[in-house]
């Protein structure tokens, strides 16, 4: 119990920055170990998911608000642009209301895909793994959706409370939606997405990866015809119908 408490204390210390958390492990550094009721899981734990085992970084600590038996369950990520458009919401809607029946969905709680991927999951079990506090909501607009999430379905992250959403967070969180999930699902991306550093993670680990395509003139949204190019699983009218 020292040890995990340990651990905590110094991702309490750091900020959930990874480099310092490791190296302090390494040195044992002192440092107080009284961590009150915070809700965390850790490497240590029993409960901690395997598949994180299979990244480069496995998360050391994990804050969270919500239901963590949701970890137990099979999931798959629908991800995607922020600026979400009327067919990528309306896809995006029917294929987790589709997905919802098999798979926990997860997501990263940010606004367009994400949001639209968790509120149609809602009335069944939906994760979102953010890169700030559990207590920060980002973006705002997002507070309808926080709420109802960190009550009946599970907020992740590896930051603790009151650190703010700084942009390198983000791209560093997506490799733990990649390892959480079965398959990953891209909605809408250009070709400078974030939504690619999910994908290369999902390859790396030699998950499976579906797009949903686009008309070929749609420049702004050519990121997914580039990935089914590359050999991304196109998403059809059967995975979301039938």
């Amino acid at each position: 119990m020292e040890q995990r408490d340990k651990l905590i204390a110094y991702a309490l210390r750091y900020g959930g920055n990874y480099k310092d958390i490791y190296r302090a492990v390494k040195k044992d550094e002192a440092v107080d170990i009284t961590i009150g009721d915070i809700k965390a899981l850790t490497i240590l734990d029993a409960e901690y998911p395997k598949v994180f085992f299979d990244l480069a970084l496995p998360p050391l600590v994990l804050f969270y608000k919500g239901d963590i038996k949701l970890l137990e369950d099979e999931g798959v990520a629908v991800v995607g642009s922020r600026a979400i458009c009327d067919y990528a919401k309306r896809a995006t809607c029917d294929l987790v209301c589709k997905l919802k029946e098999e798979y926990t969905i997860i997501s990263g709680l940010a606004k367009g895909v994400d949001r639209q991927a968790h509120l149609s999951a809602l009335d069944r079990k939906t994760i979102g793994i953010i890169g700030c506090g559990i207590d920060y909501v980002y973006p705002k607009e997002n507070d309808d959706l926080f709420k109802a999430m960190a009550k009946n379905q599970l907020i992740l992250s590896e930051y603790p409370l009151k650190t703010a959403p700084y942009a390198k967070n983000f791209p560093f969180r997506n490799r733990l939606i990649a390892a959480l999930a079965k398959k990953v699902y891209v909605m809408q991306a250009g070709v400078r997405s974030g939504t690619f550093i999910t994908v290369n993670e999902a390859l790396e680990l030699g998950k499976e990866v579906y797009a949903l395509p686009y008309d070929i003139y749609d420049v702004k949204n050519s990121g997914c015809n580039l990935l089914i190019k590359e050999g991304a699983m196109p998403i059809g009218s059967e995975d979301i119908y039938m």
